[in-house]
């Protein structure tokens, strides 16, 4: 038995992440402008309070806009000059949701409230003392695998679709925020899908569930294209209810819950591989938001990653890859406490065989952990 979940795009915990870790992009890169070096910061709190809208069938109304709360800490300024922090902040909300969520007008339909203060002198002083490597902020641990199985991999692919361009030109109706939850129970897949509805497109209860059909056609004939399982089943909004009216069917204003039904918050969406599989040992930490540089429960939630997939594609006879990293605060961030690996090994491979590659591959992602980090903060890499 196997479970994996992925939230969407629209989804308010994706949409907290996702605008979180860009303004630390954005931060990063000022820093970098100004002083030749990532300053300190971490935009890891943040919270997205529901609106109040009026849904109705052709089109309804938005009664009160969203508030999106921006918490933790930045640096303002380095000797006299100054960093427009709020700014920033506000600039890159804006423009994630122009990017991102069709509906939204980030002038209209959201407010925002910035409570981003001063770092502790502590942590600040971890970024002004000179050395090759920074030390780590935090006593943090992370673990990462790879591969994906075939249900972690058709969860986050059938996301992805619905989501897709050429699938909101289809499906208008369909809104950004979705949720994906996949159980396999042996070889049988059960795939429940959750879509928000744009009301503007749905003009009665009879067009809801005739789009809904629709819909979940189009859903069956992508998935079982990708899965070689021996049944599949499908479930698209299990709480609607015919007769209803409005209160029998998932609509929203805005193509996401967050219009007036569910708030959001940094850190309970995805993992940074773009699942949540409960299966596997996952990292608590929240890496989006967090500085790219010195946060460790932000580097090593995605280096691990990125060491178990470079393992299992350059080192053969490996069937699965687990990797732990543990940081000790102070202590430079390329010397980890503890660094440890688990192979899954295929038939007649010992671990004699592949210890050395692995070890050495480790050690060369460490050794080059400055350019990880470079690449985190010009968001060259995905977190979110």
């Amino acid at each position: 038995m196997e479970i994996c979940e992925r939230k969407g795009l629209g989804h308010p915990d994706s949409i907290c992440d996702a605008m979180m870790n860009d303004i630390s992009v954005a931060l990063s890169k000022e820093y970098l402008k100004k002083f030749g070096r990532v300053m300190h910061h971490n935009i890891d709190k943040g919270l997205l309070v529901a609106g109040e809208v009026n849904v109705r069938f052709g089109g309804g109304e938005i009664e009160r806009p969203m508030l999106l709360v921006f918490g933790d800490r930045a640096t303002f300024a380095v000797g006299n000059e100054a960093v427009p922090v709020e700014e920033i902040t506000l600039k890159t909300a804006k423009e994630w949701l122009k990017r991102n969520l069709r509906f939204v007008d980030p002038e209209k339909h959201m407010r925002y409230q910035v409570e981003i203060k001063r770092g502790a002198e502590a942590l600040t002083d971890i970024f002004e003392r000179r050395g090759k490597f920074l030390g780590a902020n935090d006593t943090s641990a992370a673990v990462g695998f790879a591969p994906l199985t075939e249900t972690e991999r058709i969860v986050l692919e059938t996301e992805k679709f619905l989501n897709g361009e050429r699938f909101k030109k289809e499906f208008p109706e369909s809104g950004e925020d979705i949720k994906v939850m996949g159980l396999r129970k042996d070889h049988e897949l059960h795939l429940t899908v959750a879509m928000a509805f744009v009301d503007r497109f749905v003009e009665s209860e009879q067009a809801y569930f005739k789009k809904k059909q629709e819909i979940l056609n189009r859903l069956e004939s992508f998935v079982n294209s990708r899965v070689d399982m021996d049944r599949v089943h499908i479930y698209l909004n299990t709480a609607d209810k015919k007769g209803r009216g409005i209160g029998g069917v998932y609509l929203t204003v805005l193509g996401t819950s967050a219009d007036g039904g569910d708030c959001g918050q940094v850190g309970r969406g995805n993992r940074v591989n773009g699942i949540i599989p409960l299966n596997r040992p996952t990292c608590s930490e929240a890496a989006a938001g967090k500085n790219p540089v010195s946060h460790v429960g932000k580097i090593y939630n995605l280096l691990t990653y990125r060491m178990a997939e470079r393992i299992h594609e350059k080192v053969s006879g490996i069937e699965e890859v687990y990797v732990w990293l543990l940081s000790q605060i102070g202590q430079p961030i390329n010397n980890p406490k503890v660094a440890s690996v688990q192979v899954v090994l295929k038939p007649n491979i010992q671990l004699t065989q592949v210890s050395r590659e692995i070890r050495e591959s480790v050690e060369s992602e460490l050794d080059n952990i400055n350019r990880f980090c470079l690449d985190l903060a010009y968001g060259k890499i995905p977190v979110c």
